[in-house]
């Protein structure tokens, strides 16, 4: 039997294509779809510097115009090729400020066959901010977007957005108005940044950093201090260890560390000034922390042309859903120890948070991606295929949590060399959570089969008698499913937690 569809694709949904076209690169994205959690299918940025000169000249630069112009044409060929059903192409800074702005946007659209929206700085910071509001759970601050001819600010609370403000200071703006002086830079952003009215509301909250060169500052503060996820959405750091690091990349104390080799050469030269940029907003601002996001204005774009519904969805558990339905033996199965291990969490003396509560339900609906793989090394590829996929709505101790659960579910609950880097990542309290998860996962899988239709009937009591604390009690129907390896996990389970536990067939 022949199969020309692709089964590793989600069903009812039509990849979309979004064309940025933005003052120091153009970027083509194709996604799987318009959904709450989108999976990129094909991405690829050009770096043309349009903007290049237009703070002096006021006009796009004529060769990034040619180069743009020639990616356009290879972009439209590829979403066709994509099978894309629908494109959204989205022009910022420099075209909307180009004196021949105009004249560029009428030569791409004929190369496109398809119009651009030109956005005003206002809907760049919105569609910045839905982008955040798309990628965060519940966030809380101000979203900043640094591109090559400006910076959009933004306050955001959950789902309620603030007034977006756009100030003349992109990366490539501020180096070629400061004529290459990082001095001069600093005054340039101090004169524009400070008056900002809402980066004082900010104080004591977080800054959510969007723009590819504020990425690259992350990047490279990964790479210096050797951190073991590579993974930008989310990155978090504290307010003083930022602030220590932009010195670092302002001052070219780091400059000679080889880990400058992770950054391309092309973005090296924009760091200082992208640095110089963020240090001054959270002078004023002093957030708590500041958070780095791999999503933006292309993601809340397409988040802003969903459903009030889809909108309101979770995107992690909805990430993890769909990886379940691509991924494990049974979807059901994997929604069914999402509800039960919550049901199970308080016999164990656990108080979820409604963060943790979300990590566990994904760490169940991921729990059976790896089942095609040998058996020695499922945790192993459940660890990778977590810790490494494009998940958004988690931060990384999140995102260690749940691999490591998963981890321990296959491997046994203790660490060893593969759960130490992630193991620095997640707090003490995960942990622990992730090895209790793991724990419990271990026992009810050998009653289940990966199947559904027995796990809601399974639970734990407490025990009547002296010498036990907890009893796992089975129905009488699956009383042949008693067994030695079943005494085992559960015992293990009862040195992890430090209760009492047996089996009550009956």
């Amino acid at each position: 039997m022949t199969r020309s569809e692709a089964q590793g694709r989600l069903p009812g949904i039509a990849p979309v294509s979004v064309v940025d076209i933005g003052s120091n690169s153009i970027r083509l994205v194709i996604y799987e779809g318009l959904s709450r959690a989108p999976t990129v299918l094909f991405n690829e940025k050009v770096l043309c510097g349009l903007g290049k000169g237009l703070a002096t000249t006021g006009r796009m630069d004529e060769e990034g115009v040619s180069r743009a112009l020639a990616s356009l044409r290879r972009f439209r060929a590829l979403s066709e090729q994509a099978r894309a059903t629908a494109m959204y192409v989205l022009a910022t800074a420099a075209a909307r400020e180009a004196q021949n702005g105009p004249d560029f946007i009428e030569r791409a659209e004929k190369i496109l066959g398809h119009g651009i929206e030109v956005l005003t700085g206002e809907q760049e910071a919105l569609y910045s901010a839905l982008g955040i509001v798309s990628g965060f759970h519940e966030p809380d601050g101000i979203a900043g977007d640094l591109g090559g001819g400006s910076l959009e600010l933004i306050d955001i609370k959950g789902r309620e957005l603030g007034t977006g403000i756009t100030l003349p200071l992109g990366g490539l703006r501020l180096s070629e108005t400061a004529g290459g002086s990082l001095e001069k830079a600093t005054a340039i952003a101090r004169k524009l940044i400070r008056p900002a009215p809402m980066l004082p509301q900010g104080r004591g909250r977080t800054f959510y950093a969007v723009g590819g060169t504020w990425r690259n500052i992350a990047k490279l503060h990964m790479e210096t201090r050797g951190y073991p996820l590579h993974m930008m959405q989310g990155y978090e750091l504290p307010l003083a260890e930022i602030t220590r690091f932009l010195d670092e990349i302002i001052t070219g104390a780091t400059s000679r560390d080889a880990s400058w080799g992770a950054i391309s050469k092309s973005r090296r030269a924009l760091l200082p000034y992208g640095a110089i940029a963020m240090r001054e907003v959270l002078e004023v601002m002093k957030p708590a922390a500041v958070s780095f996001s791999a999503q933006g204005v292309r993601e809340g774009y397409l988040y802003s042309l969903m459903s009030q519904d889809d909108r309101a969805l979770d995107p992690l558990l909805t990430a993890a859903d769909e990886l379940a339905i691509l991924r494990a033996r049974s979807p059901e199965h994997a929604r069914e120890l999402a509800a039960w291990t919550g049901r199970m969490m308080p016999f164990f003396d656990v108080v979820e948070t409604e963060e943790e509560s979300r990590y566990r339900q994904a760490a169940c609906l991921l729990a059976d991606i790896s089942w095609r793989a040998h058996p020695d090394y499922r945790g192993l590829q459940a660890l990778n295929i977590i810790a490494h996929s494009s998940f958004v709505g988690i931060t990384h101790p999140g995102r260690a949590f749940i691999a490591l659960a998963n981890y321990y579910r296959f491997e046994g609950l203790r660490d060893d060399g593969q759960t130490g880097p992630l193991a620095t990542i997640a707090t003490e309290r995960l942990l622990e959570r992730a090895k209790l998860l793991g724990g419990l996962l271990r026992v009810v899988y050998l009653f289940s089969a990966s199947m559904p239709g027995i796990v809601h009937t399974l639970g734990f009591r407490k025990s009547a008698r002296p010498d036990l604390d907890l009893e796992f009690v089975v129905p009488h129907a699956h009383r042949d499913l008693a067994g030695e390896r079943l005494d085992g996990r559960l015992q293990q389970l009862a040195r992890l937690t430090g209760k009492r536990l047996t089996f009550r067939f009956g």
